[in-house]
């Protein structure tokens, strides 16, 4: 078979080197280099280096909707192509182009957390499970039909960083298994998604991170869990600006305001919410790295005393 590839961040690697075990990759797309670092250089992304690792060849187009954008992916002859978190829209005239059609792995069990952040938005809902599904693309924002899926728990102190890498690994092997099914002359039979339960997961901002202590401390560790390793939760506590890397909510009455801190000791610090209490396990102070709760208090002795 051939394959056309359209992926851009590290979740969508495994997926590439699951396509280029099986079938001939004819081209990478993925999107322009981008600055980046402190010296804000132009920087291939994650797919782009493994693509050239691979020595396939790479476009990076600004749009796919120009007409020589879609020349040139019609010169490519694809049997299929395969789109992982690609981060570009797909014309409906692009989708015709190869025989099969467009596929996509993404990151939750849809019709449930539809858009860009499905991973993070389901551990910051409390979500028991979740999953990848191998759809068949058209025109709406995830609304194509399921070809294959599969489903994973997600740990009780799960972060996003976490799940991402188990469901990226997932993803490629959905992939594989559906390659192996097309190239054997079997095509997945595309299910429909069902009406109810649709989500959305709308892409992850900066401002999300200020976590409010007013809420409950179930929802607060939901929060710290989803956003590591980014944007990191972050609070005041104690007048200090603090990211906070691990925490864990305890059902705990207490009778004081939202953001005081109940007691520091070695195994956290405990800071009463709207409803129970967050327990700070593993935090970072500004220009420091992430430290445990215990090296924090050896800094902040006076928090002993206070609390």
């Amino acid at each position: 078979m051939r394959l056309v590839f359209a992926g851009t961040p590290d979740f969508a690697v495994p997926s590439l080197r699951a396509a280029a075990q099986r079938g001939e990759v004819v081209a990478v797309y993925t999107q322009p280099d981008r600055p980046a670092g402190r010296g804000r250089a132009l920087t291939p992304s994650p797919v782009k280096r493994e693509a050239l690792l691979r020595g396939i060849p790479v476009l990076q187009p600004e749009s796919l909707r120009k007409a020589e954008s879609r020349a040139a992916l019609r010169a490519l002859r694809p049997d299929l192509m395969i789109v992982v978190a690609y981060g570009l829209i797909l014309p409906q005239a692009v989708l015709e182009i190869p025989t099969h059609g467009c596929w996509n792995v993404h990151a939750s069990l849809l019709p449930r957390w539809r858009g860009a952040a499905p991973i993070q938005r389901a551990i910051e809902a409390g979500d028991a499970e979740t999953g990848v599904c191998l759809m068949q693309m058209e025109k709406g924002l995830d609304t194509g039909p399921v070809l294959l899926s599969r489903a994973t728990p997600i740990g009780e102190h799960e972060t996003g960083g976490q799940l991402h890498d188990r469901l990226a690994e997932l993803g490629a092997q959905v992939l594989g298994d559906g390659l192996g099914l097309l190239r054997a002359g079997i095509r997945p039979v595309p299910q429909p998604q069902p009406e109810a339960g649709v989500t959305y997961a709308h892409k992850l901002d900066k401002a999300e991170a200020k976590l409010d202590w007013t809420r409950p401390a179930r929802v607060l560790a939901n929060q710290v869990r989803a956003f590591n390793p980014w944007p990191m939760a972050e609070a005041v506590v104690a007048g200090e600006r603090l990211r906070l890397h691990g925490a864990v909510a305890r059902d705990e009455a207490h009778g004081a305001a939202p953001g005081t801190l109940l007691r520091a000791g070695r195994d956290g610090l405990d800071v009463a919410c709207g409803e129970g209490t967050l327990r700070i396990r593993v935090l970072q102070r500004e220009g420091g790295k992430a430290i445990t709760a215990a090296d924090y208090l050896n800094a902040r002795r006076d928090l002993l005393a206070q609390a």
